[in-house]
Parts: C-alpha cells; structure tokens; sequence
C-alpha cells in the first residue's frame, strides 16, 4: 500500500488486508537500516486478528520515496501526515529503537492520535559510539558488522520468525546492506544513527503520556541495554495513563530473536486495553 503524504510517498505493508476503517490501527515503525520487513509476524498475525496494520519503511527508505528523516522531531511529523492522509483519527503506534523515539515524539506532537505507544529497545538518551557514526560514513560494511553483533544475544539463535535454520545474523546483514543501497543520494546508516543520537527530546514526551504504554526491552540488549529505559519508564508511570514492561531473554532484535514473545507481550497488551473509539474517520471521496 502506497500512501500519498505533502512530502513523500510511504509504503506500508498491510499483512495482506485491506484497511478497514471500523477496526483499530497499528502503525509499526522500524529502526536504523531496517524496514517494514522485520515486524513481519507480529504485522501479519494482527493483520488477520482485528486490526489494520500499517507496517512502514520510512521516508526515503526501500519502497517510500521522499527525503530520509534527519532527525526524530521530521520523522513524526510523517508519521502523522501519514494518519492524516489516510483519515486515521487515533492509532497504536508500535517502534524499534530508532522508531521506538519517532513513537514518543508522535506522541509528543500529537497526543490525541495514539491509542497506545510500544516501545521496543528502547532507551533515552540514545546515544551512540563515536566509532559507529564515523564507521557509518567511512567504512559502513564494518560498522554494520559491528551492530549485527552488539545487537544479538547469540550468533546461533534457535528457529526464528523466518523459520528453522535461517542465519539471523546474515540476514541482518543482508537486510542492511539492502536498506543502505536502496538510498543512492543520503547515508541512511549515517542519518539514523545521528538522529537517534542527537535527539533529547524522550523524557519530555514520556511525562506527556497520555495513553496505555508498553515497553519491550531485551535483558541481554547491548545496543539498547534495559536499564538504560529505567527513566523513561519511570516518568511515564508518573502519568495517569497505564505502563507494562516486558523483558525478554534476548538481544536488540526482540521481534527477530523472540517473535512469538514479542507478538504475545504486544496482542495481550492490547487486548487489556482497548482501543479508544472513534477509531478513524473514512478519507474523503
């Protein structure tokens, strides 16, 4: 699905439905040199159980034409010309890493659009090594190398969302290397990486919560460990609005390395809190 925003043109993997305006919407958003691909179980199963799924590569990303975001504060800004385009009056915004920071500045900028926020390795500040922003511009190979490592809990995971004996690590790599070339005009890694690194805007939008929200931390995380979300986590249980934590036994990939815990810690999540009604509006004919 190809939606038509002012300044880009956002594809959205649907699971293979059809928007439906009478059922709730999930929005997820994926992290540096990611794209929709990686939430491709947890997209699809919700996809068949209730709700439309909106799974992005972002602006300038794969399939979305447009400028790449340079910072957190643009990249929400087409997230919710996105809900705008399409009509959507509120939504669960679900984001990994890079996305899970667009989630709280959407729910900065917008608190009325989200029906819930899920955060998944999340952390705040963000901040990332030198080495890594300088490999991402002089040797971008290597430093992909290097967060492939740093963000999995084993080399040799057990079966995963892509199946019994898929090479996770390779894959990442792969992936990578994908969403890098898919951009001939901006270093995407390079991009990413310094906008998660320069934005300091989390603890400001976690204490204007205003919906249920979920974080999905990995306990062997070393790109964004645990404790590094305690903050965050503790301004938004300072709000009137419900918090969940769920840690699972995994890297930085929570939704590649524990699909079925990811899916079952977001599904339930939502389903303790409905969605608000209305829950989006039809665009105009």
């Amino acid at each position: 699905m190809l939606i038509k925003t002012p300044h880009a043109e956002i594809y959205a993997y649907t699971g293979g439905k059809d928007f439906d305006p009478n059922q709730p919407t999930v929005v997820f958003i994926h992290g540096v040199l990611n794209d929709h691909s990686v939430w491709v179980l947890q997209s699809r199963y919700l996809a068949h159980h209730g709700y439309n799924v909106l799974a992005i590569d972002l602006p300038g990303h794969c399939k979305s034409s447009g400028d790449a975001p340079s910072s957190v504060e643009e990249a929400a800004e087409h997230i919710i010309a996105m809900l705008d385009a399409l009509g959507i009056e509120r939504a669960t915004i679900v984001g990994h890493s890079w996305g899970s920071l667009i989630t709280l500045e959407v729910a900065h900028q917008a608190p009325k659009r989200l029906n819930h926020a899920v955060l998944v390795g999340t952390a705040a500040p963000m901040k990332v090594s030198p080495v890594l922003i300088e490999n991402s511009i002089n040797n971008p190979l290597e430093a992909l190398r290097m967060i492939n490592v740093f963000s999995r809990a084993s080399l040799c995971a057990p079966p995963s969302v892509m199946g019994p004996g898929t090479w996770t690590f390779g894959a990442g790599l792969a992936l990578g290397k994908r969403v890098l070339a898919s951009n001939k005009e901006v270093n995407l890694f390079h991009r990413g990486f310094v906008a998660c690194d320069r934005y300091t805007g989390a603890e400001a939008a976690a204490q204007a919560l205003t919906c249920p929200t979920l974080f999905i931390l990995g306990k062997q995380d070393q790109m964004t460990p645990a404790k590094a979300a305690k903050g965050l986590i503790g301004l938004a249980r300072q709000t009137q609005s419900p918090v969940e934590v769920v840690e699972l036994d995994v890297g930085h990939n929570q939704m590649s390395e524990d699909p079925d815990g990811t899916l079952q810690a977001l599904f339930g999540f939502l389903k303790r809190h409905p969605a608000a009604t209305p829950l989006a509006q039809p665009t105009s004919p």
